[in-house]
């Protein structure tokens, strides 16, 4: 990282959360930001729509590339200080809320710990958005009244993992899971074994308000098998609990229609971390 010039006054980094991905989704504050940035470092979660709406000269892809490579949160961090340094205004995009699995926090604490000013603007995170679109309140008086936000990226059968199945599955609130489509058989059958009623209902959101979404329920004992035959792919939530049942009561009169369609493509972009 270069060394700063000590007469450009500090620019200010802007860590914005995108929303679930529809364009229409954004926050006024985001929209305003994005539209008066220098440059927005984003990665690939927010959607095509949103990221291709920005004028390539002043966008960073910092995400995943193809053949696998990422930019590693490391060189993400240097490049916010670098050009806050240079007197830009800065742009860091995500998907979701930023704080929400965006690795926001580690930012916020790295630009503090380096004098950047920043600001923080929070977005509708997937975790809600998504099963609302669908159908699917994540709290219901008559159903759940606590809600419970985990990572799929864990392993649940390492003795080290962070997240407590046996206590989750012990809640008897609702479980909503990010990033967890690969994990689904690891993370249900721990829910099983701790407890959990095999006919717990269970439903995937893929693409939540993007184009192409689609859900798929069925239940904790099902819903591997619902996913491999309805070809579910990331990015996608799982909704674990008694609210993900309540989809089929209102689901003739939803009009949150994102044009599913069986045979959607899975982006090829999608990431593997971030919000969904």
């Amino acid at each position: 990282m270069s060394a700063p010039d000590t007469d450009v006054e500090p620019g200010t980094v802007y860590l914005v959360g995108s929303g679930p991905g529809d364009p229409e989704l954004l926050t006024v504050r985001a929209t305003r930001l994005l539209e008066a940035a220098d440059i927005v470092l984003h990665d690939k979660l927010p959607g095509p729509e949103i990221i291709e709406s920005l004028p390539e000269d002043r966008r960073e892809d910092v995400g995943k590339r193809a053949g696998g490579e990422r930019t590693p949160q490391s060189e993400i961090n240097e490049r916010l200080v670098e050009l806050a340094r240079a007197g830009k205004s800065v742009v860091r995009l995500k998907g979701g809320d930023p704080f929400v699995f965006g690795r926001g926090g580690e930012e916020a604490e790295y630009l503090a710990a380096h004098e950047v000013p920043f600001e923080v603007v929070p977005a509708v995170t997937s975790a809600i958005a998504a099963p609302a679109v669908a159908g699917i309140p994540v709290t219901h008086r008559d159903h759940a009244s606590s809600v419970s936000f985990v990572t799929g990226h864990e392993d649940p059968t390492k003795p080290e993992s962070a997240v407590d199945w046996e206590a989750l599955a012990a809640t008897g609130g609702t479980i909503v899971v990010l990033m967890g489509v690969g994990r689904l058989p690891d993370y249900t059958a721990a829910l099983r074994e701790a407890g959990m009623a095999p006919d717990t209902p269970v439903a995937l959101v893929e693409r939540g308000t993007r184009p192409g979404q689609r859900v798929a329920t069925g239940t904790v004992e099902t819903i591997v098998d619902v996913r491999d035959e309805a070809g579910i792919s990331p990015p996608a939530v799982t909704v674990i609990g008694d609210v993900a049942g309540t989809r089929e009561s209102v689901a003739n009169f939803l009009r949150n229609d994102y044009g599913a369609a069986a045979d959607t493509e899975p982006d090829a972009a999608a990431e593997s971390g971030g919000e969904d």
